[in-house]
């Protein structure tokens, strides 16, 4: 009796230990964005932010716009770049992507969504001056990949 109980207990624990390994080789890896050493370039621009009026509308790459989203507008930096802001007067950053092109108001180097505004702290001011730091371009235009075929 002693003999089978062992037979199976070791069974069990074999399968126990299979059962660890097979789910530890097919468990995917986290990969999270690597952000370079140091930033392609740094500026600083008055910055304003937008919400409720354009939420759901489509962005300039054909996404639809979400003012919770970690996203901004800019004029001239190709969509799909990360872009770190920090707010000099809290000392936040938030990382964002360019998905729109915007700000139209003369003066103003970026648009953020609410939720960037909010996290960097000035969305009851409506106007921030940050510190813009971009970290990456894509390699290839934002619509050569990203279209549906």
């Amino acid at each position: 009796m002693r003999s089978k109980l062992f037979i199976l207990w070791a069974g069990f624990r074999g399968l126990l230990l299979i059962l660890v390994i097979v789910t530890a080789v097919e468990a995917p890896a986290v990969v999270l964005p690597l952000q370079p050493d140091r930033p392609i370039r740094v500026w600083e621009g008055l910055s304003s932010w937008y919400g409720e009026k354009f939420h759901g509308r489509l962005t300039a790459n054909g996404e639809i716009y979400d003012m919770y989203a970690p996203t901004a507008a800019h004029p001239t930096l190709p969509l799909g770049s990360l872009v770190r802001l920090v707010n000099p007067k809290t000392g936040r950053s938030r990382l964002v992507r360019i998905n729109d092109r915007g700000p139209v108001i003369e003066g103003r180097e970026i648009d953020v969504s609410y939720e960037v505004a909010r996290s960097l702290g000035f969305e009851e001011q409506g106007l921030a001056r940050l510190r813009i730091e971009l970290l990456e371009v894509p390699k290839k235009p934002w619509r050569e990949t990203h279209t549906k075929d």
